[in-house]
């Protein structure tokens, strides 16, 4: 079985270790445990490999978060993966810090790259897991707050939250939503 995980972000310097990039602090650090290297592909940087037996193209797409569906499209057909095996990770300001939230589909919540993805696939009914980046500024700087740089504080506990991320999508590979939902929305 094949599956797509596609983690979110912008590509550039000036991006690196915002809150809205976590999808590619949570991407890299999968491929890492796999010993998968990216490559740049069409469409965004790729790495393919394996974990037990499930087979994983991991997709940073290299298309702006805002069109992001063109990368997740493309990477769907060309490994023909079915929207049953594709997973996209992002963050989500009506989270706490680190809180996971995995779903098998539903709306975008608002969110530009999840917005784009059920557009240009034409179904939102696609798995996403959302890590919670908080909602900590004043109204009207959203933007500002998500392109924003993680406090020193989330940064403590970074790497373990990240690490639960990494097992709930090797186990939503293995296990299947249903089972992975139950054991990881409440980590």
């Amino acid at each position: 079985m094949k599956y797509l995980i596609a983690g979110l972000g912008n590509i550039g310097d000036e991006y690196e270790g915002t809150r809205h990039n976590i999808g590619f602090r949570v991407a890299d650090a999968l491929a890492n445990s796999c010993n998968i290297n990216f490559e740049d592909k069409r469409y965004g940087f790729v790495g393919m490999g394996r974990v037990k037996n499930a087979e994983l193209v991991i997709l940073k797409p290299s298309t702006y978060m805002n069109l992001s569906g063109n990368a997740v499209r493309y990477w769907m057909q060309k490994e023909n993966i079915p929207v049953e095996r594709l997973l996209v990770v992002c963050d989500d300001i009506s989270l706490p810090f680190g809180k996971l939230r995995m779903r098998p589909g539903g709306s975008d919540g608002g969110h530009n790259g999840l917005k784009n993805i059920a557009s240009v696939i034409g179904t939102q009914q696609f798995a996403r897991l959302k890590f919670g980046v908080g909602n900590d500024f004043p109204k009207g700087t959203q933007v500002d707050y998500v392109l924003g740089k993680f406090s020193e504080v989330d940064l403590k506990t970074m790497d373990e939250r990240v690490d639960v991320f990494v097992q709930a999508i090797k186990s939503f590979c293995l296990a299947g939503i249903q089972i992975t939902m139950n054991q990881f929305n409440k980590k």
